[in-house]
């Protein structure tokens, strides 16, 4: 299994940051292999992505959520997908944004595509998407305040 992982400051408080990175239907907007995420329910996603030109579904389970702190989720299936996210108040107005995305590769395209780190130049190319969606002077496009352990 492979990792990416990459941070980012965002010039926005820790509660907008993570606030918005509770809108995981507004992924597609930051994230360019994401086609779609479907909240089913407060713990359960339905995600479209696409990695090396091939399209993949799953679902996932969030795993770990706390407020202005982290977001965690992990495949279940087949699929061997997994994600941590942690929001760091750095002062009043900027927050560090960390990502570690865990993959599985599949077929030579995507293996090679891991030998070259498209993956940690993907998710660093998204984490630019997302700062720059949430620096829009627009407010967060929702919110989700509970906790999941």
């Amino acid at each position: 299994m492979g990792i990416a992982q990459d941070s980012i400051d965002v010039n926005v408080p820790i509660q907008k940051a993570y606030n918005q990175w509770t809108q995981f239907e507004s992924f597609p907007q930051f994230m360019n292999g994401v086609k779609s995420v479907e909240q089913l329910d407060d713990k359960h996603l339905h995600w479209k992505i696409s990695v090396a030109g091939a399209s993949r579904e799953y679902d996932a389970e969030i795993t770990e959520q706390r407020p202005d702190e982290v977001i965690a989720w992990q495949s279940s299936g087949d699929n061997d997908h997994s994600g941590t996210v942690t929001f760091e108040q750095l002062d009043d107005t900027t927050t560090k944004v960390t990502a570690a995305i865990g993959y599985s590769t599949e077929g030579a395209t995507e293996k090679l595509a891991d030998a070259v780190n498209a993956p940690e130049r993907q998710l660093s190319s998204d984490l630019a998407r997302f700062k720059k969606f949430i620096e829009s002077p627009e407010p967060e496009t929702g919110a989700w305040r509970d906790e999941i352990h």
